[in-house]
């Protein structure tokens, strides 16, 4: 057997990938880890979810302070203004911390970062930096980047047309923001600019904001954002844009077809997708393909078709999430060190962290009609006395359980901490809840959990506070 540099060496240093190194080497494994970033921790820790919450967090309490909701607790402020740098350096703060706590991390784990963009040569071989790196293992956690939109040229430095990790750095308050995809990113991202005073405008192509989620959470979710400030053009695509002197003139058009129509916009946030990150990997060179989606495809244990050659996170099928990606790099490295690593895909809960937050887990009551009889229960925050208490009214929780059985198939939440509670939701269905199950468990009150234990009475009886 000839001699390795490594047993596992890691590509990317994403929330797959560092936890996969970590992981490994914890398991006694000679790890390394090749990153190109300066930073450890990837695009969620540099550019996506950690900096996208600190300006989410902060732009909240600007808004609860400047549109007279803390005068209403009792809470007067005479003169209050923006203080957009101090706002932005406490995110710049949030990343130095969290990317500097990795490769601590790394450190005591004695996981060797290998600085630098790795590319196959060989199947046990990659080139970093100029140097060749051998392991017996080599898993791929390269993630992804943001979708193109054809005919719209994103120019972070420009801070017209941005993605969102231009989006995160704009130096003022645009007047108006016009964002291009009504998902999850582009929801976030537009509801900080939106709280410290820009208008803005969604632009979407389907018919209904953030796809993929269930239908009524999505109905209930538009009205609530529609009654913040956001407008919205769905069904509309957009088919060019122009940068001026002042701003982009947007050109958009029924995405069924009809008249063009001009948007004058001062920033663009093209927020529309990503896509897996395996361009100058040289998957040529050890004969792995990607599928359809650009994807590379493994079995249920993260190995690809090519021996001692793993995948997991963005460039693999599922929903692009650091979650599932972390998740995934704990059960690759157990199954590279012959312990048994398993992720149930099934159970992959999912949170938008606007205000209030959207969470859910499991099936959509439409996916889950597809496949039989269900029950659904529902319960309004309106009616928890904590979140009545707390002034936040919006949104609901609702439970999907097979008819026959009561096992529960799905759970949907708006409520401002939908992405807490979504927890209790996905632990309760990774041990096979049944509705009956969550309604007899006995939640702490005042909590805005009560809400998910009133839903799962709803079920298949009735819920006591409605």
């Amino acid at each position: 057997m000839a001699d390795f540099d490594y047993d596992v060496l890691v590509i990317g240093a994403g929330p797959g990938g560092y936890v996969a190194a970590i992981r490994a080497a914890q398991l006694g494994l000679k790890t390394a880890c090749a990153e190109s970033r300066e930073t450890l921790g990837g695009t969620c820790l540099n550019v996506g979810c950690i900096p996208s919450k600190a300006l989410l967090h902060a732009s909240e309490l600007y808004e609860e302070a400047a549109n007279g909701a803390l005068a209403k607790l009792g809470v007067k402020i005479d003169k209050m203004s923006l203080d957009l740098d101090t706002m932005q350096g406490q995110r710049k703060d949030a990343v130095k911390g969290l990317t500097g706590g990795v490769e601590f991390l790394f450190k005591k784990n004695k996981v060797d970062w290998l600085k630098g963009l790795a590319s196959f040569t060989g199947a046990n071989t990659v080139q970093v930096a100029g140097k060749t790196v051998t392991a017996k293992n080599i898993v791929i956690a390269t993630g992804s980047s943001v979708t193109p939109l054809p005919g719209v040229q994103v120019d972070n430095e420009g801070g017209r047309i941005v993605d969102s990790t231009g989006a995160l750095e704009l130096d003022k308050v645009p007047g108006h923001l016009v964002v291009v995809g009504g998902g999850v990113i582009g929801l976030e991202l537009g509801s900080v600019w939106r709280r410290v005073g820009a208008k803005v405008t969604v632009v979407e192509y389907l018919d209904q904001i953030l796809p993929g989620m269930d239908g009524e959470v999505r109905k209930e979710a538009n009205k609530i954002f529609k009654k913040q400030g956001f407008e919205y053009k769905l069904g509309t695509k957009v088919t060019g844009a122009e940068v001026g002197k002042k701003g982009v003139t947007l050109t958009v058009e029924p995405a069924a077809g009809g008249a063009a129509e001009k948007i004058e916009a001062d920033v663009v946030l093209v927020s529309i997708g990503r896509r897996p990150n395996t361009e100058g990997l040289g998957l040529d060179k050890i004969g792995l393909e990607l599928n359809a989606r650009g994807q590379i495809e493994t079995d249920h244990d993260f190995a690809t078709k090519v021996p001692g050659v793993w995948a997991i996170g963005d460039v693999i099928p599922g929903p692009m999430l650091a979650h599932k990606a972390e998740d995934e790099g704990i059960a690759v490295a157990e199954n590279i060190a012959g312990l048994t690593g398993i992720v149930n895909h099934d159970v992959i809960p999912s949170v938008v962290y606007t205000k209030p937050e959207i969470a859910g887990v499991g099936l959509t009551e439409e996916a889950a009609k597809e496949k039989g009889a269900i029950k659904v229960g529902k319960f309004p925050m309106l009616a928890n006395s904590r979140a009545k208490t707390n002034h936040e009214p919006d949104g609901f929780v609702k439970i999907i359980a097979d008819a026959e059985t009561d096992k529960v198939l799905g759970v949907w939440i708006i409520a401002t901490v939908a992405g807490t509670m979504i927890a209790q939701a996905a632990q309760a269905m990774e041990f096979g809840a049944s509705s009956e199950d969550i309604a007899y468990t006995c939640h702490a009150h005042p909590t805005h959990s009560e809400a998910i234990k009133e839903a799962a009475m709803a079920v298949t009886g009735k819920p006591i506070h409605m």
